[in-house]
């Protein structure tokens, strides 16, 4: 198999709070609470967007920085009422280490009866109390207790959470606090020297000191993912934490780490500041966050994929399904059409694509450029509010394409198909019952239970047709249109490689 994602190398992706507690897929609010949260006071924060001093010079201390920092991060501890025992929970090693075999980290009673204990850390970014942390350290808590650096300890609310950028926003009820200004984390280059600061394993305040690795990362296609990549040593208990650039603004919130150990490997992830600063006047303003939904499910472009569709580049979002009733077939995009420009800015990549997506207002009426077949079209699409608990899933990228089908075998979808497999009445095609682990079309992607709905851009309706179909090649690629339990995509298969001759 040759796709290149990150869990080919048996790594984790880990939340690093040290005792994160079950992650939800939205922000649950009794009545109560929404009262609570439309009444809260306007977020005044301070911002600082001027470019950092990049020189070679090596400085022989950040304490200067330091000192102006660490008092803005303070330690959250939380509490949370589970209905099942901690020592019960999913067959998740993160969850085991810092819930069972090592619990003693969090000190003694930290598992009595059904409570949970958990630590993290937090940033304040208002003088009157506003604090940014991770949702996976607050969701699902029934206290939350700060404690500032100067030893008060104040007992927090939760404002909002919101999953899909694993950030959460609480408060407490005090004045005149050091808040930390907000830089333009879009400004942040690769190589630019960054602190993170937090509270590691419960054991006090550290700084740890690194340099950003990368931008854009994503690590799954689930969420609204753009993280900032570094190796400044981030550890269990981090989570909520602070990144920050050489003058001591907010770069980021400490979020995860790829680790298979459970520890520091030198690969952090940070929620870029202006992500967050989106996602919480968001939530202050509205208890929520609405996000701009256009309707489509997207892919990113190989270069097999290009060659395919008559791309020049791999830039731009491949759109492999339509959502029915959605703002994209209003506006008239079509299954093949690959997005190149949104509200008047390129799209590089489908991560990018989906944050800017969400950060547009619903109502707002954009427009798009789109490649389809080689000729250039203009859209204006009127966006939509994403529906309650609606995810679209791009594909994992695959590396390698194929020979042809052969290797591959297909047969009509019946009923009794449908019910087996949970394929929906609107899906038409063949659906796939054997596929030779040597061939080039498993080494595309290709698995037993899809269905093929288009080859080379001709429909498929049955098995005779994508027999037909394979017969008939246009060259030594063939463009294969799949659906799947997570949607649609596209898959490229190459003649001129066989799987068996991988090396």
């Amino acid at each position: 198999m040759t796709r290149t994602s990150l869990k080919r190398y048996a790594y984790s992706l880990l939340l690093v709070a040290g005792a994160a507690l079950t992650i939800g897929t939205g922000l649950a609010l009794n009545s109560e609470e929404q009262k609570q949260k439309t009444q809260s006071p306007p977020l005044v924060v301070q911002t600082d967007d001027a470019p950092i001093a990049r020189d070679l010079k090596s400085g022989t201390s950040f304490a200067p920085i330091v000192k102006k920092v660490a008092p803005s991060v303070v330690k959250v501890s939380v509490t949370s009422k589970t209905g099942e025992s901690p020592m019960a929970m999913p067959d998740n090693d993160f969850f085991r280490r810092f819930f069972g075999d090592n619990g003693d980290l969090l000190g003694p009673g930290h598992n009595r009866g059904f409570l949970q204990h958990g630590l993290g850390s937090g940033v304040i970014v208002s003088a009157d109390g506003y604090i940014l942390t991770n949702n996976h350290v607050v969701n699902n808590a029934s206290e939350i207790q700060v404690a500032l650096s100067d030893g008060r300890q104040f007992t927090a609310k939760v404002i909002g959470t919101d999953a899909k950028t694993d950030v959460a926003l609480i408060k407490i009820k005090a004045e005149n606090l050091p808040a930390l200004k907000l830089t333009d984390s879009d400004k942040v280059e690769i190589g630019d020297v960054v602190l993170a600061i937090g509270n590691p394993f419960g054991i006090g305040q550290t700084v740890t000191e690194g340099i950003v690795s990368a931008k854009n990362r994503a690590t799954s296609g689930d969420m609204d993912e753009d993280f900032i990549q570094t190796d400044a040593a981030i550890n269990p208990g981090n989570s909520g934490g602070a990144l920050v650039d050489t003058e001591g603004r907010l770069v980021g919130i400490n979020s995860a780490i790829l680790t298979r150990s459970g520890g520091n490997q030198g690969i952090g992830f940070a929620v870029p500041s202006n992500l967050c600063r989106w996602v919480m006047e968001s939530l202050v303003k509205n208890g929520r966050v609405d996000r701009g939904y256009l309707g489509v499910v997207i892919q990113d472009i190989t270069p097999e994929l290009a060659k395919a569709f008559k791309l020049e580049k791999t830039n731009g979002a491949l759109v492999s399904d339509v959502a029915t009733g959605g703002p994209a077939e209003a506006a008239g995009l079509k299954s093949g059409d690959v997005i190149v420009q949104f509200d008047g800015k390129p799209v590089e990549d489908v991560a990018q694509f989906k944050i800017h997506v969400a950060e547009t207002a619903p109502g707002s009426k954009v427009p798009l450029v789109v490649s389809r077949s080689g000729e250039v079209k203009n859209f204006d699409v009127t966006l939509k509010s994403l529906p309650e608990n609606r995810t679209a899933k791009a594909p994992e990228k695959s590396d390698k394409h194929e020979e042809a089908l052969a290797g591959v075998g297909v047969a009509d979808l019946d009923q009794s198909t449908r019910r087996e497999l949970n394929i929906p009445a609107n899906v038409e095609g063949a659906v796939v019952t054997e596929v030779s682990p040597d061939s080039a079309a498993y080494e595309a992607g290709l698995r037993n239970g899809d269905v093929i709905t288009e080859i080379n851009h001709q429909p498929v309706r049955n098995a005779q047709d994508a027999i037909a179909d394979t017969t008939k090649p246009a060259g030594d690629q063939t463009l294969v249109k799949v659906w799947s339990r997570g949607g649609s995509h596209y898959l490229t298969v190459e003649e001129s490689n066989g799987g068996s001759n991988q090396g």
